[in-house]
């Protein structure tokens, strides 16, 4: 005999009490019976992923409980009736919830406002722990960068605090010094003019002088600031604000396509991994999809510094964010050291057609630009390299003595010494990418080039003779890494 489920009814009476105090959503919905197919009024209260109904509002005990984990929501035409109830069938609004496991029979409801209707569906479309933990995530990443902000900040308002005190020092020991001259300045003029009996010639000869004398300034001025705006310094510094402007274009279009990978292809492919047929599973998923996610999330942070500091242009200090990206570097070198083995599940899992015609779906979607998957997989590996190219161009064009050169040449180091770490698992998982490319150019599919120990070569164009007639045509080399020059495989990919 089965043994029925057990649960602590306690914590679950605490729960339902909670969901009717300070519940998401609360209210009056009908539900369907499944026995004669009625609707009841019940009060119903989320809670998390959680759903309660009560009897009635007054109720102590909960009537039922529905764990909405895994489950979807949705808004659903009126049933079909007779003419006789059709007027008040027109007043409802219904929507099913769907859960995701087999034998469970969907949750049918019904509201009388459609307003209503609409947020208890979204209510529980949203009523997921995963979503709430993922939110956690993002809002803790978000909190640490606030806090080595303010930390940054603390140390730069104690740097200020220091020069204005030294300031304060300096304006107290000049002012003593005009004193002194002032003083000096008396004991040595002979006599008082007053300026009430100045000759007026000599009142219109000093304005002249004043006049001159502020011209020959201003013209000084000028002439400096034009020897400055042409001078190599300046040139230098121009550049230096076109590199970063640059970078930030860069680091735009790189949390773009982060953005189209997670949110075009992982979650999508993880949502399909719960259904009834998974075409893939969750293991597949996380295995070619490693620290994708983490690594957006990172990027949407560091995005957002530099635009803060683009803000406060022409002031551009970028060292400290740098400080903050090296710390998390790692999750790179994992995502290298994964990038190999996520591309033989990518190709094991298009041997299924279910699982090919669905990505293949989702490769047709209008922000991919026609790319594959495998193309946004390969963006991550190439970014280390380009932050060095821009490290190595914005040194190239900051002073030896410039406040934050240390720091970016710490930060170009660090990663240099990274790059070093994932060159080669770069170039074992280039072979695999070309591979899979001329794959994809076979229409009826090719095994061999599957096999990850093949080493990618040449591709372009040789004359080949056929029963007499000379052709040109496109051909790939691929060879194993213990094969002689003779063993070497031609793959035709187009004649």
């Amino acid at each position: 005999m089965q043994k029925s489920v057990r649960y602590n009814e306690g914590h679950a009476l605490f729960l339902s009490a909670v969901a009717r105090k300070e519940g998401t959503k609360r209210g009056y919905l009908s539900k369907k019976t499944a026995e004669n197919s009625r609707w009841h009024e019940k009060f119903f209260a989320l809670y998390q992923n959680i759903l309660f109904y009560f009897e009635n509002e007054q109720s102590a005990r909960p009537a039922g409980i529905y764990l909405l984990e895994g489950c979807t929501c949705e808004r659903v035409p009126a049933p079909k009736m007779s003419t006789t109830g059709k007027e008040a069938l027109e007043k409802q609004h219904y929507f099913l919830v769907v859960f995701g496991h087999d034998g469970q029979k969907p949750l049918e409801l019904r509201t009388e406002e459609e307003s209503e209707c609409d947020e208890w569906v979204e209510a529980i479309q949203q009523a997921s722990y995963s979503d709430i933990i993922i939110e956690r995530e993002v809002l803790m990443q978000k909190y640490i960068h606030l806090i080595q902000i303010v930390e940054t900040e603390k140390v730069a308002a104690n740097q200020l605090r220091t020069q204005l005190e030294d300031q304060d020092t300096e304006i107290e020991r000049l002012k003593a010094e005009i004193v002194a001259l002032n003083k000096t300045k008396e004991r040595m003029r002979p006599y008082h003019v007053h300026h009430e009996h100045e000759d007026p010639d000599i009142k219109k000869i000093k304005k002249v002088q004043s006049f001159m004398r502020g011209w020959l300034c201003r013209r000084k001025w000028k002439i400096i600031v034009q020897d400055y705006i042409c001078s190599p310094h300046a040139e230098s510094m121009r550049k230096r604000n076109q590199i970063v402007f640059n970078m930030v274009e860069a680091e735009t279009e790189y949390v773009h396509q982060l953005y189209i990978l997670v949110n075009c292809f992982l979650r999508p492919l993880r949502m399909a991994a719960s259904s009834k047929k998974p075409p893939i599973s969750h293991d597949d998923v996380s295995s070619i999809f490693l620290n994708s996610e983490t690594i957006m999330f990172l990027h949407e942070i560091f995005h957002q510094g530099l635009k803060a500091r683009i803000a406060n242009w022409p002031t551009l200090v970028l060292a400290d964010l740098f400080d903050i990206l090296l710390p998390m570097l790692n999750i790179y070198q994992e995502f290298v050291r994964n990038h190999q083995y996520s591309l033989q599940v990518l190709a094991n899992c298009k041997q299924n057609r279910d699982f090919d015609k669905l990505l293949k779906q989702y490769e047709s979607n209008a922000a991919c630009e026609g790319r594959m998957l495998e193309t946004f997989l390969t963006y991550p590996m190439f970014q280390i390299p380009r932050y060095i190219i821009t490290l190595h161009e914005l040194l190239a064009h900051t002073p030896h003595e410039h406040v934050e050169r240390k720091s970016l040449e710490f930060a170009k180091s660090k990663l240099e010494e990274l790059s070093r770490v994932m060159h080669d698992e770069v170039s074992d998982t280039e072979n695999i990418r070309k591979n899979l490319a001329i794959e994809r150019m076979i229409v009826e599919g090719c095994d061999i080039l599957l096999d990850t120990s093949q080493t990618f070569v040449r591709q372009g164009e040789f004359l080949s003779a056929h029963s007499g007639v000379l052709s040109l045509i496109d051909c790939t080399l691929i060879e194993e890494p213990d094969a002689s020059d003779e063993e070497c495989k031609f793959t035709e990919a187009a004649a």
